[in-house]
């Protein structure tokens, strides 16, 4: 069962500082590291062989449940991409973004992908066409890791989205993705875009570095859900709460019972909590 929080804690802000590299063995993605190929990593999960068959390229076919290869041009160069169609009069797009890529996240990730199905999948019951994307230096994506600029990366598959579907979007990001989606829909100034809902999964909080310095949530006023595990060593529930607790209305705080960064063995309730919220927020 899914606990719900309020983010009602005494406003604190998070402890993070300019200390230079992260430790591997302390990094939230560490566990995700391993090897590169999908399919050999347990934290992520290989796509259908029809997401291979096609061919690259912008189109707006509409059938639900394709996969589409794809690229688009980011602040470093083209970005890789994959594109889960959804219902033709769904009512909103979606952008998931993935974690840590020097520590082996990419859009396969299981989190990731998982989070992708809640939101396309039928038996959820939303349908949305989602777009997942290999940030800077990922995968077949052009440009090298930057650890703060990639927050320009979520903008331009935010971009695309708009120009492909022209209707409201809304993302989720998963740890370091989360960080880089928070930080792009907070930016005062031009691109814009119309995004109306945020999920942060595991959001890091006990990671040092400038990536990782939520102060701007004061001013963040779309609606947000901060979901975890109660287990998870980088994003614990009572420091997650102060981080929160600093955060603009409208906000949720989630902490999943028994799961850790990776929700291990907890992917269908992160999905249910994912998918019941967005239907209270839009549908």
């Amino acid at each position: 069962m899914v606990r719900g929080m309020n983010s009602t804690a005494v406003p604190a802000q998070a402890t993070m500082h300019r200390s230079g590299p992260i430790p591997a063995t302390q990094h939230p993605e560490m566990g995700s590291k391993a090897l590169g190929r999908v399919g050999s990593n347990p934290s992520q999960v290989p796509e259908s062989r029809s997401s291979r068959a096609k061919p690259p390229g912008v189109g707006r076919s509409t059938q639900a449940g394709t996969i589409r290869n794809l690229s688009f041009s980011g602040p470093a160069g083209r970005l890789e991409a994959l594109l889960n169609l959804g219902a033709a009069n769904a009512p909103f797009a979606a952008l998931v973004c993935h974690p840590h890529p020097v520590f082996g996240g990419n859009l396969h990730n299981k989190v990731v992908y998982h989070a992708m199905k809640a939101l396309n999948a039928p038996e959820w019951g939303i349908g949305w066409p989602v777009l997942r994307f290999n940030f800077r230096g990922a995968g077949m994506s052009q440009g090298v890791h930057d650890g703060e600029a990639e927050s320009g990366d979520v903008l331009a598959a935010l971009a695309w989205l708009e120009r492909e579907f022209q209707r409201p979007l809304v993302v989720v990001g998963f740890s370091f993705g989360a960080a880089m989606a928070l930080r792009a829909c907070c930016r005062p100034k031009p691109p814009h875009h119309d995004v109306r809902a945020l999920v942060a999964l595991g959001l890091p909080v006990q990671v040092e570095g400038p990536a990782y310095e939520y102060s701007f949530l004061e001013n963040l006023t779309l609606p947000k859900l901060f979901l975890s595990g109660d287990r998870d060593p980088f994003s614990p529930p009572a420091e997650l709460a102060q981080v929160v607790a600093t955060a603009a209305e409208p906000k949720r705080l989630i902490s999943l019972p028994g799961a850790d960064h990776f929700f291990t063995g907890q992917l269908e309730p992160m999905q249910q909590a994912i998918a019941d919220w967005m239907k209270e927020q839009l549908l």
